[in-house]
């Protein structure tokens, strides 16, 4: 019996009692690797010792008191350290508590911005399909998932979508990685023409595509082509980071292999790794400036931004990534993992794709490997191998509708950064195992 509303109402799920690095101990003694760090989140593992005792440190001094009263140490500290290692020009931080709350205070921060420096024509915000921003209101608005969207259809903003940037899917056959980048970076600009320039506010996407579509990245060129845009026609550039940001592709902020810097960014899950909840918008000098020169408050907030708690664990979660140099571990692994999945998945008949940057990898599965046909999505095979990898000891995060909403399955895999080779031979082995039992079910 339990009063908890779940996320699903049907099944039993284990109890979580213990953590151990790179796994999960439920109460039966089960051991469970956590390649999917549960949705991108434990990026140093669980029961990391020292960010536990930093945490047990700040709660001997004073675990919370309201940002509207005062600052505290650890939260003037993990903005510095976020700032020193950001883009050039993201000089300001402003803190939450994960990626929804995150998403909206972008959004909210950009609107703020136009009526601050004289503009409040700026209202409309374009994004792309098959994007997940968050599942508050502003957030589901923004995003592309179009079954999370579905429900709440009548609730949301008007918000503009463009194609992703997605080579399996959108690249044509005698099209060039450039080509192909230009082609859908260019639907901006023609988005943009068509809404009015005057009424757009900020374009919003991610720097690779998380859960709705499975690591996708973007081809090189896109994400320049996409700020030239932007600085053409006076938007604001939001990345979010949420998923692939905080070193999860290698490099800490994602957008630095894309050689471009937005306006905003902001990011969640891998700050706190999951010992606290906490997110982080980076805002440039110039929507600071804006705010600071003009109403002299943002119109926002929430009750435990900034937690004292919350940005203790942050700040031993950043120090150890950096300390540790977890940044090489993680393009080591990452290039250990590709070619593990290749040898492993790259020949499968039902493996059309294997992507994505550092230790955020994504497979593509389908039914037809040389037409890229899609499993019937009545068979919900991402949710068959969810239930075969927990059966094999292995957390990953499978979805469906990876196409358009409604059809396509794909693996996502997220790994600890604490990860070594014996660990991903792990992964791949019992993944591969749960994509063979999972369509093997399908074909009883």
């Amino acid at each position: 019996m339990t009063h908890v509303f779940h996320r699903a109402t049907g099944g039993v799920l284990p109890v979580a009692a213990n953590g151990d690095g790179v796994y999960i101990v439920d109460a039966d003694g089960r051991r469970y690797i956590d390649a999917s760090g549960g949705a991108a989140v434990s990026c140093l593992g669980h029961s990391d010792p020292d960010v536990i005792a930093a945490m047990k440190a700040q709660l001997d001094a004073i675990p919370f008191a309201h940002t509207g009263f005062f600052t505290n140490r650890p939260m003037e500290d993990l903005a510095d350290r976020l700032v020193e290692s950001a883009p050039s020009g993201l000089d300001w931080v402003y803190f939450v508590s994960g990626g929804s709350e995150a998403a909206e205070a972008a959004l909210k921060l950009a609107r703020q911005y136009f009526l601050e420096i004289g503009q409040p024509e700026r209202r409309r915000f374009i994004a792309r399909l098959q994007s997940y921003h968050g599942n508050t209101l502003g957030a589901l608005a923004v995003g592309g998932n179009m079954w999370r969207r579905e429900p709440y259809e009548p609730l949301l903003a008007d918000c503009a979508h463009i194609s992703p940037c997605y080579a399996y899917r959108g690249m044509r056959p005698d099209e060039s990685e450039e080509a192909y980048g230009r082609r859908v970076a260019d639907e901006l600009e023609t988005e943009i023409l068509e809404l009015g320039p005057e009424t757009v506010c900020a374009f919003v996407a991610e720097p690779v595509v998380g859960a709705t579509a499975g690591a996708v990245p973007a081809v090189a060129g896109y994400f320049r082509r996409i700020r030239e845009i932007c600085d053409k026609y006076g938007v604001l550039l939001i990345l979010d980071e949420v998923m692939c940001g905080m070193g999860r592709t290698g490099t800490l902020y994602a957008c630095e292999q894309d050689d471009v810097v937005p306006d905003l960014l902001y990011a969640a899950k891998g700050i706190g790794a999951g010992y606290q909840p906490i997110g982080a918008v980076l805002v440039s000098e110039k929507i600071y400036a804006a705010v600071r020169d003009g109403s002299g408050s943002f119109q926002h907030g929430h009750t435990y931004m900034g937690h004292a708690t919350a940005c203790a664990a942050a700040l031993a979660v950043q120090a150890k990534i950096s300390d540790a140099d977890l940044l090489a571990n993680v393009r080591r692994r990452g290039e250990e993992l590709d070619a593990a999945l290749h040898e492993r998945l790259g020949n499968h008949p039902h493996v059309g794709d294997l992507r994505g940057r550092g230790l955020f990898r994504g497979i593509e599965l389908v039914a037809d490997r040389a037409t890229k046909q899609p499993f019937d999505p009545s068979l919900k095979l991402h949710q068959r191998i969810k239930r075969a990898a927990m059966a094999e000891g292995l957390i990953c995060y499978p979805g469906g509708g990876t196409i358009d909403g409604r059809v396509g399955d794909h693996v996502l895999l997220a790994p600890p950064f604490i990860v070594d080779a014996l660990h991903i031979t792990e992964i791949v082995e019992k993944l591969g195992n749960a994509i063979e039992t999972a369509i093997g079910e399908t074909r009883k």
